[in-house]
């Protein structure tokens, strides 16, 4: 299943809602059919190639837990074929309490198809400020 997406933003647009519907084939159609794609989710090894990303979607997509996933547009930069967004995602999974915030890259490429997603990266958001981080090293 491919579909066309004019901008980034419907590109972005279209893998939340995706995730939001649990939708594994439209998801799926948001990314780049390359194999330098690139998927990294919390506490999980990199994900690299269509296939690859499919096989750690499926069991969130195909399962009984529902994501709610609101998101704030931090940081947007798009150049020529590239583009890059800075979003928090605020997922809430029913019945466990608040929302927990995680900072998302999102990179897009432009093709002849449209815009596709190359690489998604997830990672924490930062403590609250006055909150101590522990020491490195």
């Amino acid at each position: 299943m491919s579909t066309s997406h004019p901008s980034p933003q419907d590109a972005e647009d279209a893998y939340y809602d995706a995730i939001d519907d649990q939708d594994l084939e439209a998801m799926m159609s948001v990314w780049e059919e390359s194999d330098e794609t690139l998927c990294l989710l919390p506490m999980m090894p990199a994900q690299r190639g269509t296939g690859a990303i499919r096989q750690c979607w499926e069991p969130f997509l195909q399962g009984d837990m529902k994501f709610d996933i609101e998101i704030k547009h931090l940081s947007w930069i798009e150049s020529g074929e590239i583009a890059i967004h800075l979003v928090e995602e605020r997922v809430k999974v029913p019945g466990q309490g608040e929302p927990q915030s995680v900072y998302a890259s999102n990179i897009f490429r432009k093709g002849s198809e449209g815009w596709r997603l190359l690489m998604h990266q997830n990672s924490p958001t930062p403590p609250p400020p006055g909150l101590q981080m522990p020491e490195m090293g």
